[in-house]
């Protein structure tokens, strides 16, 4: 395994982290434990979770991924040696099964941390993060941002970062960092922090990916000048960039098969871009799904790539993947293909 350390902070990670979206509702407890067991024994030190999940959300699996990191972490007594990610959800329709109070109020704050650290059975988070923005703005399959004058939002960067470290000192949380954030949020709260003196921002974890790379417009820049560092989740694109939809394929217990909603890596643009990018992989004798994931270990604003599987050969395959480096020449290929197929899945 390969371990970076999580800018501005002496935490090292392995640069494979473990997704766990699927904990709940593709994968029972045991099949979850195992997946904790293997990775754990392959270097993995970096799990990832969320308040909202198993995916897709529903009141009756909400919280139960948490619980099963939880009795794991219970069981295993190894606290100590996990780096442990959890995400407060942002407000959205039709979500009050999580917590009445969506948002990033300091009330729901502490109330959703209390309930994470209640079912993960431990007295602090490592790395907390805000799921997504509570303002308007162009996340989860929008490439474009409409500003909106009938917004209700307020600004409360300064409440939101005043909180985080309040959590800090209490010894709740260690670092706090960002999901499905833009950059002009990202400045924000550091500016909130440098301005005040309080604690500094850490992490954003956004999609990247071959099919996504619209990181790189004006993330990528921010993250390395202000030295933060990418989470990259669905670097696999729903499983699309193993190549298993391929020609109109629809495997059976796979995600986009059992969940259609779950939609935005499945078009034309997509299917095309993937036969491109599975024909080089195939060029150069590796699997597409290691491949796909070999491009974004291999990046310099990545800290750690997410991956996540729903069985032990998926996972195997997965966390080689940081064995394999991309040569330069290979890399110019894939760039082609961008310039072809310009980050299709939104």
């Amino acid at each position: 395994m390969i371990y970076t350390t999580i800018p501005n902070t002496d935490i090292k990670v392995s640069k494979i982290c473990l997704g766990t979206m699927t904990f709940g509702e593709q994968n029972t407890e045991t099949e979850a434990h195992k997946q904790l067991d293997y990775a754990l024994t392959e270097g993995v030190n970096f799990v990832d979770t969320a308040e909202f999940y198993a995916v897709p959300g529903r009141t009756e699996t909400q919280g139960l991924t948490e619980k099963y990191i939880g009795k794991w972490l219970h069981n295993c007594k190894n606290r100590d040696q996990i780096i442990l990610a959890t995400k407060i959800t942002g407000p959205g329709r039709n979500m009050d099964y999580i917590r009445p109070n969506l948002g990033f109020s300091k009330e729901a704050i502490y109330e959703a941390i209390d309930n994470s650290l209640r079912r993960l059975q431990t007295d602090y988070i490592d790395l907390y993060q805000l799921h997504w923005p509570e303002r308007n703005t162009n996340f989860f399959g929008s490439r474009a941002y409409n500003h909106s004058d009938k917004e209700t939002w307020q600004d409360n960067f300064s409440q939101v970062v005043n909180t985080l470290d309040e959590l800090v000192k209490a010894g709740k949380i260690r670092h706090y960092g960002l999901s499905n954030e833009t950059p002009w949020g990202v400045m924000r709260h550091l500016e909130e922090s440098k301005e005040h003196n309080l604690t500094r921002l850490k992490t954003i974890q956004n999609p990247y990916s071959l099919l996504n790379r619209t990181y790189e417009v004006g993330l990528a820049e921010v993250t390395m000048r202000e030295k933060l560092g990418l989470l990259a989740y669905s670097p696999m694109a729903f499983g699309i960039l193993s190549g298993k939809y391929l020609y109109g394929k629809k495997p059976k217990n796979t995600r986009i098969t059992l969940f259609p909603q779950m939609s935005r890596y499945n078009n034309s643009q997509v299917n095309a871009a993937v036969e491109r990018y599975a024909a080089l992989a195939e060029k150069y004798n590796m699997s597409l799904a290691q491949f796909a994931l070999a491009f974004v270990n291999q990046q310099a604003f990545v800290t750690s790539t997410i991956i996540g599987a729903t069985n032990m050969t998926q996972l195997q395959e997965n966390i080689k993947s940081i064995e394999l480096v991309l040569s330069d020449n290979i890399l110019k290929e894939i760039d082609a293909i961008q310039e072809l197929h310009p980050n299709p899945a939104p």
